[in-house]
């Protein structure tokens, strides 16, 4: 490989890297700045999600490119973080929901409460 390909793809994997710890840096300014548990939920499930994946993209490609080695496990948790980490939000607000965790008072809209209010009279669930 030539070295201007070397710096490119250098430069490639240290903007994802970048951007993956700025990602991570957003989240975790989120989580403590949102002001209930489901505004939080949704700032550590997108943000998060985003900036391990770029982190783990760019080792990914740094391992490739630089080494000749296609890490299996890389992609593996590759894998397993995008389709956990969004899951798991999603799971963490709706046990908060369904407890009765309030709302944000600065929230506008509540979209289940008809639905959920609906089914917990009906005796589904």
């Amino acid at each position: 490989m030539t070295e201007t390909a070397m710096t490119i793809s250098e430069g490639v994997v240290a903007a994802l890297i970048v951007i993956g710890a700025l990602l991570c840096a957003v989240s975790s300014f989120g989580l403590v700045r949102m002001p209930d548990v489901y505004t939080r939920s949704h700032a550590a499930t997108k943000a998060s999600t985003l900036g391990v994946m770029s982190i783990l993209v760019g080792a990914f490609l740094y391992f490739l490119v630089h080494h000749g080695v296609t890490s299996a496990k890389m992609l593996l948790a590759i894998a397993f973080v995008f389709a956990t980490a969004p899951v798991a939000g999603h799971l963490i607000g709706r046990a908060a929901y369904r407890s009765g965790v309030p709302l944000s008072e600065r929230t506008v809209q509540d979209d289940l409460a008809k639905r959920v209010g609906a089914r917990r009279h009906s005796g589904e669930d």
